[in-house]
Parts: C-alpha cells; structure tokens; sequence
C-alpha cells in the first residue's frame, strides 16, 4: 500500500498537466484552446496507461466576445460581456437590486438596467447561482442585467447566461468589478445608463474525452471533470486542477489496476461552463444504461484549499465511503449531504445515480478568484493536488469493492431534496427543473 502512496505522493504528472493546461490560454467552449485541452488530455490518460481513449465530439452553440461597455452620464465604465449574452445595446433606469435575492426582484422593471451582486448575506439559507438572478431579472421586465463581483481588486466577473432550450440569453448581462459596481450604485444609481455587448454566437464543436482502467463490467465508476474554462483567465482552479486531478487518479490507478472489482472510467467533459452540456450529452447518451453507473467522483473546485469537501446529494453510502477513507488515512475530508446542481454530476444525480461533488473547503462564500482575470496557477499548490490525490484514488477503489454497495435514489427523492432545500424555485426560473 505504501508504494503507491509514495508515487502520488512525489508524482508530477498531475500538476505538470495542470501546467499543460493553463498555458494553452483560451479554453473556451468550442474553442481552438478547448480542442488543444482535449488532445492534450487524452494523451495524458493513455500515457498514464489507461485504455480506450478516445474523444467523442458533439455540436454546440458557440459564442464569441467582442467589446461591452457601460456608458453612464459622460462615462464609459469598464465590463466584460458574460457568455451567452445576446449583443445589443439596452438603455434604461439603473436599479440597485443589492444582493439580487429572489424577493428583491418582485417588482416591475420594465426597461429598467439592474444591478446586483456576485454573493449573497452571510445569514441567507442558500446560494442565489448568476443565472437564477438573471432569469429574475428578465421576468421582471428588465432591459439589461449587470453582475457586480464581491471580491476587490478590479475583477470583473465572467459566467453564462442563456438555457437549454435558448442558449442566447435575453438581455445584455456584463460583469463588473466590485470597484466599478460601487461607482455605479453611488454616481448614478436612479440614472440612465447604457449597456452595450457586442459578440458572435456560431456553430461549434466540443467533446468528451473518455479513457478506462479495470475489469470489464457492465457495472461501472466515473471520475470525471470539465476540460474547457472561462476565455477571460487560465482557468487553474476552474477548472484545470480538476482534470489534473483526473489524470493524476488515473496514474495511481493503473499501478492498482488488479485491485479494482468494477471498471473505472475517466470522462473529462466538455462545455461544462455554457450550461453542462458535455455531461448531459454522455447522461443522454447512456440512457438506460445510467443504471450502470455504480456512483460518480466528479473533481471541480478541487486543489483550491487543503481539506477535500464532498457534497453527496443525500446518499448515505457514498457520506460513508468517504469517512472509511478520512479514517484508514487519519485525514479531514468534509461532506454535504444537500443537492448541488451546478456541476457535471448534476445530469446524472437527476435521474438517480449516485455522485459525489469534489471540491475544496474555502473561506467564504462564492467562486473567490474564480470566473474572473486572476484564476491562476500560482494560486494553488502541487502538494495540496497530490494529497488529495491519494484520498481519492484511495475513495475510487473503495467505490469499485464488489462489496461496497451504493443504491439509486428516486428521482422523485431528489426533487423533494430540491424543494426542502428551496432551490426549486431557481431551477424553474432558469429551465433548469429535470423533474
């Protein structure tokens, strides 16, 4: 036992994959840099002596970023457009909607231009995602939408907008720094200002890159992660440690191969930041063959602090299989057991199947240097990602034990979990409800 924790622990492939990642730049859905991460992934995972690697590509709406601006009184006030945004200009009252919580956008703002924050108050119950302020905004009638960060230092953030069913959104979104979104509230809260976005929206193609290790059974584990980040940063800690991640499981794997009782298969999705697309191709994909999947490490967040978080969307077992494995290593690993629908195991956990979220415990609330300019490599620690490594090549093995058995949920069950925990609302503002 102790070699292989050796390797990981010494191992530079995971962070020297990180590094590979982060220096292509651009990683865009549907973008040259995408295609780059997926190559380079896949390469990745067969040197590491996975087998059947491959990418399997699907078409997507693309977009494209121009210039955005805020023009209020003579001023023209720094932005960027957030993804999916249709180009256009809106014109209107600006409106101060502070945190953009549900209840605040119960009122009429036809032609207004609201402006709210990246977070929510300390004492909320939950999390108010971008998407579920922006879709707030359109059913109150507001002409544009402007999403202030919470954190200083001149950071605007990035982050789609737009559904399933209407990939461009509505009404110009940008972003604003915390610097810039106090100027607006204090100059010209009450004024009219302009939003203007310009961009592109053509066709696209992105991909799943899949790879295996293990017996072959129709049973199966994923570990999986997204490949493509925001255009605007090198995207280390969204997402790039987690494919890292990926690849460095996949490494310590392959020297436990024997030791697996269920396949382990790998798939670094695609298009995960304009609306999880990649993983509700492959959940689509499989079908009925969901059932097979025997549960779900999907690494995103990952590497960003010391201590593993995994939030396990109400399944008793895999709460359990994650303290077995804190306890054999006498190390900390939090667990959530709330629904999490904003990542790649969210299409799989909607019919059932059984998924842990990975991410990392942080001070405060939201995404931290996430989604904005300074989502950096330098920010995160090679030793942090093999430490986690190893509790979760560690937890995979657990998983794949013949006698580790893991149940579906209802999927009902989890629509209830969605409504106690008051995120259902959101969700159907969005078109996000499965149920």
């Amino acid at each position: 036992m102790s070699d292989w924790i050796g390797d990981t622990f010494t191992s530079e492939v995971g962070w020297n994959h990180l590094e590979r990642l982060v220096d292509i730049g651009n990683r865009m859905t549907g973008s040259p840099g995408e295609r780059e991460a997926m190559e380079a992934t896949r390469d990745a995972l067969d040197r590491v002596g996975a087998r059947n690697v491959r990418i399997d590509p699907f078409e997507i709406q693309g977009w494209e970023r121009g210039d955005s601006a805020v023009y209020a009184a003579d001023t023209t006030q720094d932005c960027i457009a957030l993804p999916r945004s249709p180009a256009g200009t809106a014109s209107g009252e600006l409106v101060d909607l502070g945190y953009g919580l549900p209840e605040e956008f119960d009122r009429d703002l036809s032609g207004k231009v609201v402006v709210v924050s990246t977070t929510v108050p300390d004492h909320y119950d939950r999390f108010i995602h971008r998407r579920e302020k922006y879709y707030y905004a359109v059913e109150a009638g507001a002409a544009g939408f402007v999403f202030a960060n919470h954190v200083p230092g001149q950071l605007p953030p990035t982050g789609s907008v737009g559904t399933a069913d209407a990939p461009i959104g509505d009404i110009p979104a940008v972003g604003v720094s915390k610097e810039v979104g106090a100027r607006l509230r204090r100059r010209f809260d009450g004024d009219e200002v302009t939003v203007d976005v310009t961009c592109e929206a053509p066709a696209a193609e992105s991909g799943n890159v899949h790879a295996e290790l293990g017996p072959d059974t129709d049973e199966e584990v994923l570990v999986t992660s997204h490949l493509d980040a925001h255009d605007i940063a090198e995207g280390a800690m969204d997402n790039g440690a987690g494919t890292a991640m990926v690849v460095e499981v996949a490494r310590a794997l392959a020297a436990r191969e024997d030791e697996l009782d269920t396949r382990v298969r790998f798939v670094c999705f695609g298009a995960e930041e304009v609306g999880l697309v990649g993983s509700e191709y492959e959940a689509d994909r499989l079908g009925d063959a969901r059932s097979d999947v025997k549960a779900i490490v999907n690494n995103d967040g990952v590497v960003a602090g010391r201590t593993l978080k995994l939030t396990t969307h109400g399944f008793d077992e895999l709460e359990a299989a994650a303290d077995t494995v804190a306890e054999r290593f006498d190390h900390d690993v939090s667990t959530l057991p709330e629904q999490l629908p904003h990542s790649d195991h969210w299409p799989f956990v909607a019919h059932g199947v059984p998924a842990y979220m990975v991410g990392s415990e942080k001070e405060g609330r939201g995404r931290g240097w996430g989604h904005t300019h300074a989502d950096t490599i330098e920010k995160l620690e090679s030793r942090t990602l093999r430490e986690q490594a190893i509790l979760l090549t560690e937890l995979t093995v657990e998983l794949a034990d013949a006698d580790r058995e893991i149940p579906h949920a209802d999927p009902a069950d989890i629509a209830a979990a969605l409504e106690a925990e008051d995120q259902a609302k959101g969700m159907k503002v969005t078109g996000d409800w499965p149920f």
